[in-house]
């Protein structure tokens, strides 16, 4: 298929089970299946120097990725030497009530939800501490905002798929040639207030 008459690629989507949560419940493998997403294909060395580890836990943490099919071998890579790995996925979707009978599983995602909350303020800590070198335009574009909505969950759940149709067309639209193109983590969140009467 040639994108450019076609369109841009749907991205792979895996729904994930209670085998791919309990799997990915763990900070390496989490950060390998993110590098492996963003930045593409790699080798187990080049991945341990990216993410400051060793190569003998990453292959390890990559096999166990693999035996749940969220990485594969890339085909096109590698030798009898080297492995080259590749997300298998582009996006994993689950439903936190999926597994609701499967306290396993559940709290594997709990620990999930709560990797991506330190992750995001990982990475707003570290924008805000060089945030100050960057241009005018890259500090006046970045940053974060809240609003508190009255929403009921059919109207979340709206309001969530709404904006991931939008972050989806800006995936599409992306033109990596264009000048002064970044990486730019994106995160969408909503969750009730529980201090309030509501």
């Amino acid at each position: 298929m040639n994108p450019s008459l076609d369109g841009p690629a749907e991205p792979r989507r895996v729904q994930l089970n209670g085998q791919h949560v309990r799997t990915l419940a763990h900070p390496l493998r989490m950060r390998l299946l993110g590098s492996l997403r963003v930045d593409g294909p790699a080798t187990a060395t080049a991945l341990a120097q990216k993410l400051g580890t060793n190569t003998g836990a990453t292959s390890y943490h990559l096999r166990q990725l693999a035996e749940v099919g969220l990485v594969t071998e890339d085909p096109d890579r590698g030798s009898s030497r080297q492995r080259w790995w590749q997300a298998a996925h582009d996006v994993s979707d689950f439903e936190p009530t999926d597994f609701d009978n499967d306290p396993d599983a559940r709290a594997a995602v709990q620990w999930i939800q709560a990797d991506q909350v330190r992750v995001m303020a990982e990475l707003a800590e570290r924008w805000m501490a060089v945030e100050h070198h960057q241009s005018r335009s890259w500090r006046d574009a970045a940053g974060m905002s809240d609003l508190v909505l009255p929403l009921d969950p059919a109207r979340l759940r709206a309001l969530s798929d709404d904006l991931w149709s939008v972050l989806m067309r800006y995936r599409d639209e992306a033109v990596a040639d264009a000048a002064d193109v970044k990486p730019v983590h994106v995160f969408l969140a909503g969750f009730p207030r529980l201090d309030e009467r509501w």
